[in-house]
């Protein structure tokens, strides 16, 4: 998190801002403004800031809390000089965490009736996945993988590669992690009674109506129940209460990430 701060801050500042070189330095405070609804994320991250660039921050509402426009989210406090210097970075970070947060709140609302959990996935920004799945964290989803490293899927252009899936499970259980899981991608029922059978722990259920996820679903009760069940593939805010109501474990979308609208922040200076 420092680094990346280091970095965003560096971004903006290049050589140094030219406003600090022609103006005297001041005491100086400032508010950050809601100018629409929405969740607040960055919070972690702006904390991180204040302590690095010696900002006072009094904060009105913490990450994952909801807020309504015209509300103060938070009051800042340093000499002119570093607030007018941080400004943007603050807030980008902040209207970058908190739009993915505010979306991905709308999702959660939609599935937490049914007992469904809502995951993102690698759908992210180069250089931003760390940043942007906390964002989802905040809002209440469950970080799907992080990387290649920590769990092993199987998808349509893996399977491409494999002559003999159930040798390959075999081997893959002794080489891999110990508690490291195994996925695989399903595009028909009979791929997802063929991978539930050779073992995969999780059996993604991709691009199927939520009909085709039903009949799985009764399916994977009736002879492995230890299998969990992800729905994935063009879902949207339209229709994933209709995915949820299948009784699947969980439901993937990347558009927590690539389709949040940045909502809208302000910083104002205090009169002196």
């Amino acid at each position: 998190m420092t680094e990346f701060i280091k970095e965003v801050l560096a971004e903006d500042v290049g050589r140094g801002d030219l406003y600090a070189r022609v103006s005297d330095r001041m005491d100086a405070s400032a508010k950050i403004y809601a100018k629409s609804n929405g969740v607040l994320a960055g919070q972690t991250y702006i904390d991180e800031l204040c302590k690095m660039e010696s900002i006072y921050v009094k904060w009105f509402f913490r990450d994952g809390e909801r807020f309504l426009n015209g509300a103060i989210i938070a009051h800042f406090s340093s000499d002119s000089h570093t607030l007018l210097r941080d400004e943007r970075t603050i807030l980008n970070i902040l209207l970058h965490a908190s739009s993915i947060a505010t979306l991905t709140r709308q999702y959660v609302d939609l599935v937490k009736p049914y007992g469904t959990r809502l995951l993102d996935t690698r759908k992210t920004r180069p250089l931003l996945r760390v940043f942007e799945k906390y964002a989802t964290r905040v809002g209440g989803a469950t970080n799907h993988r992080m990387g290649l490293d920590d769990a092993l899927m199987l998808k349509d252009t893996h399977l491409k590669t494999i002559k003999d899936l159930k040798k390959f499970m075999a081997k893959a259980r002794k080489e891999i992690p110990f508690t490291a899981g195994i996925e695989i991608e399903a595009e028909t029922f009979a791929q997802a009674k063929e991978f539930m059978a050779v073992g995969a722990d999780v059996v993604m259920c991709d691009n199927m109506r939520p009909t085709q996820l039903a009949e799985i679903v009764d399916y994977r009760d009736k002879y492995y129940p230890a299998v969990l069940l992800e729905a994935s593939g063009n879902i949207s805010l339209q229709t994933i209460e209709n995915y949820a109501k299948t009784g699947v474990d969980a439901v993937s979308t990347g558009s927590l990430i690539h389709q949040a609208n940045w909502i809208d922040l302000s910083m104002k200076m205090d009169q002196r």
